[in-house]
């Protein structure tokens, strides 16, 4: 139950994370197709995680950091282009979060180090904290799910432009973090 709650408090606390799910979210329309892009980005994370903590994967955390944000930038650009403007991403958003998964993958594999695993229970801490992140995952999905809803039925929706709001937000930190990470992967080498 610890690793399951760590996962939990690992996505819930992890802002890119959670920008990067939100604009998977605002980037696929229907909900089938949603359903595909967020279990192509679990399985892309869950592989990565499972490698990088069994010891296959080895890495310069710094710059899979600023590949993480990178990614996050990447689907802000793709949510400014508009619905209209079809490119891979909005084509495949699938394919893009599988890929994306696999670095972020690696960033929970870095939090899970940190903490240590019992040298017992590997696969068993591995697979409760991979749920754990799932859990906290899905519950921000139905959350920023259900405001979408009640969202909708406000008299706010209409009004112009707020519905770039979270686009820029994404977009600004995401940018934010680029520079950031960027700086301290160069400041690594």
């Amino acid at each position: 139950w610890d690793y399951t709650r760590l996962g939990v408090e690992h996505i819930l606390g992890g802002i890119d994370h959670l920008l990067f799910v939100l604009g998977l979210l605002l980037l696929v329309p229907d909900l089938r197709r949603l359903v595909w892009t967020i279990t192509a980005f679990t399985a892309g994370h869950s592989v990565t995680l499972a490698l990088a903590t069994l010891g296959f994967l080895r890495y310069p955390v710094d710059f899979i950091e600023f590949l993480i944000a990178a990614s996050i930038f990447v689907i802000a650009v793709e949510l400014a282009r508009g619905a209209d403007e079809r490119h891979w991403l909005r084509r495949r958003p699938w394919a893009a979060a599988g890929l994306f998964g696999l670095l972020h993958g690696m960033g929970f594999a870095g939090a899970l180090r940190e903490v240590g695993l019992p040298a017992h229970e590997i696969p068993l801490a591995l697979l409760t904290f991979n749920i754990g992140i799932e859990v906290g995952q899905l519950l921000f999905v139905a959350l920023v799910l259900g405001f979408t809803a009640l969202w909708r039925g406000s008299r706010f929706a209409a009004t112009p432009g707020v519905a770039w709001v979270p686009v820029y937000v994404i977009g600004v930190l995401s940018a934010y973090w680029c520079i950031e990470r960027g700086l301290a992967t160069l400041a690594a080498i």
